[in-house]
């Protein structure tokens, strides 16, 4: 069974660094300019992004590679509304939770998460987001996450305390009882967490400041808002959980 999958994954994932190349010498890059990023990014990282996605992020990244500082970059969403955010730095502890916790307190709610580790240890994190159509243009909206974001991953402050955000008139009337499930992954080195519950705004903020308080590392996770409720899965590990 594995080796018949293996071919499939693999001409996909030809297919699709191809085309992300295609796309990126429609900017004029040269045809070795991708190598030095994509050195350091995995098989995981080409299967889980499309090549418009990957195109983005090389563009972007080209000059940063080993970058001191957080690199924060974003563009509207190609599959609707809201705003696309990629995070590029040095991985360090709890920076899922402080990104979570700087977008629950600019009230704007996540959508989808992708979260990457580079083979040299740099973060490669995409949000979605979306401020519930409050602004007036996204594009200041866009200006100012990615020179505030930055700024507030740099500071590395203590994570504050989650604030249990109100929720939307469905929500209060199709209430979802809370359910928690965690179980080893299949090859027993990480877990599975998947919470669903009522969806509010701040939900995954708390949620993140909780597993940052024990220790817990979050190496993927997928947001999944059904209208009024979450299923939210996430891949973690950490001593208390041995």
């Amino acid at each position: 069974l594995l080796g018949g999958d293996a071919a499939p994954a693999n001409a996909e994932l030809e297919s699709r660094k191809r085309e992300a190349l295609r796309i990126m010498q429609l900017y004029g890059l040269s045809p070795h300019a991708h190598e030095r990023l994509w050195n350091e990014l995995d098989i995981v990282y080409f299967l889980r992004h499309s090549a418009k996605d990957i195109a983005w992020h090389t563009r972007a990244l080209l000059a940063h590679v080993a970058a001191d500082a957080p690199v924060v970059r974003t563009r509207l969403s190609h599959a609707g509304e809201g705003v696309e955010v990629l995070v590029y730095v040095k991985d360090q502890k709890d920076l899922f939770a402080r990104v979570c916790g700087y977008f629950d307190r600019h009230a704007l709610s996540i959508l989808d998460a992708k979260i990457h580790t580079t083979r040299h240890g740099y973060a490669l994190d995409t949000v979605l987001i979306t401020d519930h159509g409050k602004a007036a243009h996204y594009r200041h909206l866009l200006t100012r996450i990615e020179h505030d974001l930055a700024a507030w991953i740099s500071a590395a402050e203590p994570l504050a305390e989650p604030v249990r955000g109100r929720l939307s008139r469905q929500s209060r009337h199709f209430p979802v009882l809370p359910a928690v499930h965690l179980q080893p992954d299949e090859l027993g080195q990480h877990y599975l967490l998947s919470v669903t519950a009522t969806d509010r705004l701040g939900l995954l903020y708390a949620v993140t400041h909780i597993l940052a308080t024990h220790g817990l590392n979050v190496h993927t996770a997928r947001i999944n808002p059904l209208g009024a409720r979450v299923e939210d899965t996430f891949l973690i590990d950490g001593s208390s959980l041995a």
